[in-house]
C-alpha cells in the first residue's frame, strides 16, 4: 500500500507533488460490502476509495464502519509497486456519523492513506477532520468533496484551508441542489469553478463519476472533457470504467510527440522564445509540454487491467 505524507497548507512542494500524482482513477466501493474491498485493491485503480457515506444505508453504518476498520487493520501497508492508495469517504464532518467515523479511527489508531470529507461547504468542516488527523499523528491526506451550489460559491475559502490536499466534484448532489440535469452543459460551470480554484491553491481536482455503466462512449467523452478542463483524475463507480478513464487521461501518441518536439526546440533556444512546427514556443507552452510528458510517465507506471468479473 502506498504511503502518503500529510499535506499542510504551507507544506513543501515535494509534499504537494505527492497529492498531484496520486492517481487518475479513483474507484469508489460501498463499505457495506466487505467482500469487495480486496478486489478494489487488485483492480488497478490509483485510489481505492471505500465509502461510508451515501452508499451505506443508515441501518448499516455501524457494521460498515467496523468492517472498514478491520480491513485497515489487516490490509498490507507495504509500498508495493503499482499498489493503490487506500482511501475512505467519511460521513459528513458535522454529522453524528461523521464524528463517530473519526472517533472510531482514533480509538483503534487505524487511518487510511487519505480521507474524503463529503458535502463540504466551508473550510471549518475540512479543519475539523485535519485536526483529528493531526492529533493522531496519522500520515493521512484530507480531501474535500464539493457537491453543492453553496460549496461552489465558497470554493476560495475551502481550497485555502490549511491541510487540504485536494478536491473532488460530486455531480449528483449538485444537480439535485441546483435543480438541473447531470449533463455536460449543465456541469461545465461548477467543473470549471472547481479546477480554477484548485489550480489557484496549488492542489489537484478530481472529476465526478459517470453513472451509466452501459455507456463507455459517454464515459470516454466526459473523461476527455475532464482532461481538457484540467482535472487530474476521475472517479469510477465500477471496475469496468477504469480502463476507459485511464486511457482518456493518458496523452495520445500525437500529443506526446508534439510535446517532445516543443521540449527539444526549447532546449535548443536556451530559455528564449523559439518555434516548433510553425508555432511560437515560450515558457507557458514549454511548461504545458512538460505536463504532457509527466502524464505519459505516470500512465506508464500504472497499468489498469480489464475487469475479469462483474461486481
Amino acid at each position: 500500500m502506498s504511503s502518503i505524507n500529510r499535506i499542510d497548507g504551507d507544506g513543501p512542494p515535494a509534499a504537494r507533488a505527492s497529492a498531484q500524482d496520486i492517481g487518475r482513477t479513483w474507484l469508489v466501493t460501498p463499505a457495506c460490502v466487505p467482500g469487495w474491498f480486496a478486489a478494489a485493491l487488485r483492480s488497478g485503480t490509483g485510489v481505492a476509495l471505500l465509502d461510508l457515506e451515501d452508499s451505506v444505508p443508515q441501518s448499516r453504518k455501524e457494521a460498515a464502519r467496523a468492517a472498514v476498520l478491520d480491513f485497515l487493520a489487516a490490509a498490507p501497508r507495504a509500498a508495493e509497486p503499482g499498489a493503490p492508495v487506500l482511501g475512505l469517504r467519511l460521513n459528513a464532518a458535522d454529522s453524528v456519523e461523521g464524528r463517530l467515523d473519526l472517533a472510531a479511527m482514533a480509538r483503534r489508531n487505524l487511518w487510511p492513506d487519505l480521507v474524503v470529507v463529503p458535502k463540504t461547504e466551508t473550510g471549518d468542516e475540512v479543519t475539523a477532520v485535519v485536526t483529528a488527523v493531526h492529533r493522531a499523528g496519522a500520515p493521512t491526506q484530507v480531501w474535500a468533496l464539493v457537491e453543492s451550489p453553496r460549496a461552489i460559491l465558497s470554493l476560495p475559502g475551502i481550497v485555502r484551508t490549511p491541510g487540504l490536499a485536494g478536491v473532488l466534484f460530486g455531480a449528483a448532489d449538485y444537480a439535485v441542489a441546483a435543480g438541473c440535469r447531470i449533463t455536460s452543459r449543465a456541469m461545465w460551470y461548477p467543473r470549471c469553478q472547481i479546477v480554477t480554484a484548485a489550480a489557484a491553491a496549488g492542489i489537484p481536482a478530481v472529476d465526478t463519476p459517470y453513472f451509466r455503466l452501459d455507456d463507455p462512449d459517454g464515459l470516454r467523452q466526459e473523461a476527455l472533457e475532464a482532461v481538457e478542463l484540467g482535472f487530474s483524475g476521475k472517479v469510477a463507480v465500477h471496475p469496468c470504467q477504469l480502463p476507459v478513464i485511464a486511457q482518456a487521461f493518458a496523452p495520445g501518441p500525437g500529443e506526446l510527440e508534439a510535446a517532445r518536439t516543443v521540449l527539444a526546440a526549447a532546449d535548443g533556444a536556451d530559455g528564449g522564445i523559439t518555434t516548433a512546427d510553425g508555432a511560437m514556443v515560450g515558457p507557458p507552452v514549454v511548461e504545458a509540454a512538460r505536463a504532457v510528458v509527466r502524464r505519459a510517465n505516470c500512465g506508464a507506471a500504472t497499468t489498469v487491467p480489464a475487469p475479469k468479473a462483474s461486481r
